[in-house]
């Protein structure tokens, strides 16, 4: 199960955070909001992997 941990105003930004955690190896996923006036990226990670996820963000 894939769980939402980063929200982006733009695809730039959440293509940056999914870099990010995939340099960490956090496998990461990027879906765009729903919504017919929806503009924002949501970054997703595997539940499995949210806690390393957490201690990484915790360290920025």
């Amino acid at each position: 199960m894939w769980v939402q941990v980063k929200s982006a105003p733009n695809l730039i930004l959440a293509e940056m955070w999914k870099e990010f955690f995939e340099g960490e190896g956090i496998p990461a996923r990027i879906l765009p909001d729903a919504g017919k006036d929806a503009k924002g990226f949501s970054v997703l990670v595997s539940q499995e992997k949210l806690h390393v996820v957490e201690e990484v963000l915790r360290k920025l």
